[in-house]
């Protein structure tokens, strides 16, 4: 991965004020709560234009604000997991799944339908509905959704946070699945140490919207 950003962007009494550069493949934002790792996320997708920045990513300019360059989320090619999964309560798992196939067709595909379902576990549950499935379950579906969308960056933000400790040690395996499978560039946020030494290639910490360290780490086995 090739990701490089400055992005300085203020918002009531909060500034972020950061510049990165990201080599992946897995590279995990961690810190507290307020530290602004959500806030980054959400500029890389272009979900908010920040105030002042640059963003290049495998040699696209996606943000220039001084050359008023802005890609738009849609063509930007990311899949976003979020912490509470957000899938679709009123379609089953199958259509969950296919709907982030169905968005993105005309990208080259890194992975088939039951590529992903194999890998993610998602077999037995294919016919039922959000409803009926625990949380580690739900995020793996979400996890699965974001893959079939085809992306050429995945971000996740935080998607083990609302886990007990059962559910994140049942949903690890398969994060470590597919890192190891398919070396997806991906943006994953955590505040939990030991979550981020067994899935990130490097580790940034963000304290108070800036960043306080940046190293390569060894993931654990």
């Amino acid at each position: 991965m090739s990701l490089s950003f400055e992005i300085q962007h203020r918002t009531g009494r909060f500034t972020l004020d950061l510049a990165l550069s990201c080599q992946g493949p897995v590279t995990a934002l961690f810190g507290p709560s307020g530290a602004g790792k959500t806030s980054v996320l959400n500029i890389l997708a272009g979900l908010i234009h920040p105030q002042s920045g640059r963003i290049t990513f495998q040699g696209e300019i996606w943000l220039d604000t001084h050359k008023n360059i802005f890609v738009p989320a849609h063509a930007r090619a990311i899949g976003y997991v979020f912490q509470d999964g957000r899938l679709f309560p009123h379609l089953n798992v199958r259509h969950n799944l296919d709907y982030g196939a169905h968005l993105s067709k005309d990208r080259p595909a890194r992975a088939s339908f039951d590529d992903v379902v194999d890998l993610l576990g998602l077999n037995a549950l294919l016919q039922r509905h959000p409803r009926n499935l625990s949380g580690g379950e739900q995020q793996r579906v979400a996890i699965g959704r974001a893959l079939l969308a085809r992306p050429r960056l995945l971000l996740m933000d935080e998607p083990l946070a609302a886990l007990d400790v059962a559910r994140r040690e049942e949903i690890m395996p398969y994060l470590e699945n597919l890192r190891a499978t398919y070396a997806l560039p991906t943006v994953y946020v955590s505040h939990s140490m030991p979550e981020v030494r067994r899935l990130a290639d490097e580790i940034v910490t963000l304290e108070a919207s800036h960043v306080t360290s940046h190293h390569a780490n060894e993931p654990q086995a």
